[in-house]
């Protein structure tokens, strides 16, 4: 699967959001789907989402956040595995995303962090929680602070970095995983999902619910 929106460095947009939901979502219960390779079109994996929709009036703010938060949560909660083929920068929004996939290789090109935090934006720390030990979800959290492929792979963030096009040598992780016994594979991801959901489920909630808040105000309750 490819997000394809070259243009804006693969900025989440409504439209896309609405249609990764919607891919992730058929994926899931797939019984023909063994594992699914995330990846970007041209030369980012994914800059976030796309600040230029925020704002506007009422039922547009219910849109951002109804399609946000169903977007990363099909990702998030994907019953197949799911590899991120991360092919150039992945930040904000984008480093989220990679984070919510269960394996990621990296090209070398590739770089990762939350730099919307000196904007004023708290970052995703239940995504980098997830994945990553605590002292490594703080440190990017708390600083913006963007690292390279290399780092990223010492700091386990991503598995390989791959010189050159990474898609291949992740749709090679993929088929490998679809090749293994379906419901062992199956049953595995259903464990980490449920780890996932014990252990960092709160984490999800309250950032979903600040989201909400931040741009529906006083009427998020009622959108709720």
């Amino acid at each position: 699967m490819t997000l394809r929106r070259p243009d804006k460095a693969n900025a989440l947009s409504i439209e896309l959001r609405t249609e990764l939901a919607e891919a992730f979502g058929s994926l899931s219960h797939d019984r023909g789907t063994g594992c699914v390779v995330l990846t970007g079109a041209g030369s980012s994996f994914c800059s976030g989402m796309d600040t230029s929709q925020f704002g506007g009036d009422l039922d547009n703010r219910r849109r951002l956040v109804e399609t946000s938060t169903l977007a990363f949560q099909s990702v998030g909660n994907c019953r197949r595995p799911v590899v991120a083929a991360v092919n150039g920068p992945a930040l904000a929004g984008g480093f989220a995303l990679s984070l919510l996939c269960d394996l990621r290789v990296a090209s070398d090109r590739s770089r990762f962090g939350y730099p919307e935090l000196p904007r004023g934006i708290p970052p995703s720390y239940a995504a980098a929680r997830a994945v990553l030990p605590a002292t490594v979800a703080q440190e990017l959290c708390l600083t913006g602070r963007v690292v390279t492929a290399q780092e990223a792979q010492r700091l386990g963030i991503v598995r390989e970095v791959v010189a050159g096009d990474v898609v291949p040598r992740a749709v090679a992780l993929a088929e490998r995983i679809a090749g293994l016994p379906r419901k062992a594979i199956l049953e595995t991801k259903r464990r980490t999902l449920l780890e996932r959901r014990h252990l960092w489920g709160f984490l999800f909630d309250e950032e979903e619910r600040v989201f909400r808040r931040a741009l529906l105000g006083e009427d998020a309750d009622e959108a709720a």
